[in-house]
C-alpha cells in the first residue's frame, strides 16, 4: 500500500493538570466545548479539533514519562486581523486566568505579536501577520 501523509493536522491534544480549570479557561476565551466524554473535552475549531486530556493519562497513553517542565519547543498560534485584535485577545487570556508571557509588540518579520501561557503553561502566540490572509471562517492563507 502506497500512502503518503497529507499536509494537515486533525487534532491537537493538550495534557492538562485540571480538566475543569482548563475547560473553564478556554470557555472564558469565548470557545464552546463540543463533545465531553469522561476525562476528555473537545473544542471544534476551523478544520481541526483541540482536545484537553489529563496530563498523566496522556503520557501513559503515549508510553512517556509525564515529568518535565519548561519550554518544550512548541507553541500554538492564533492569528488576528489587526494590532487591536491582538491586544484584545491577549488581555482576554489574562482575564481568563492565563499568564502574559510577552506583551504584543512590532516584531522583526513585519508583524505584531505577543504570547500568553494557558493555566498549564501551554504557549500561545497571538499575532497579526500583514502578509497572510484570514478568510471569513478564520482560516489562514499564506498569500496576502
Amino acid at each position: 500500500m502506497n500512502v503518503e501523509m497529507q499536509q494537515r493536522v486533525s487534532v491537537i491534544t493538550l495534557g492538562v493538570e485540571s480538566l475543569d480549570r482548563s475547560r473553564t479557561f478556554y470557555e472564558s476565551m469565548g470557545w464552546s466545548a463540543g463533545v465531553c466524554e469522561g476525562q476528555i473535552v473537545f473544542f471544534q475549531l476551523n478544520g481541526l479539533i483541540l482536545a484537553l486530556y489529563p496530563r498523566e493519562a496522556l503520557a501513559e497513553d503515549a508510553k512517556m514519562n509525564p515529568g518535565g517542565a519548561g519550554f518544550k519547543g512548541i507553541t500554538l498560534a492564533y492569528n488576528t486581523a489587526s494590532h487591536e485584535e491582538t491586544d484584545v485577545i491577549l488581555a482576554r487570556a489574562v482575564e481568563a486566568g492565563g499568564q502574559l508571557v510577552k506583551p504584543a509588540q512590532k516584531v522583526f518579520w513585519g508583524g505584531y505579536s505577543g504570547y500568553f501561557a494557558d493555566p498549564d503553561g501551554h504557549l500561545w502566540e497571538v499575532a497579526f501577520n500583514p502578509f497572510w490572509r484570514l478568510d471569513e471562517e478564520g482560516n489562514i492563507h499564506l498569500s496576502g
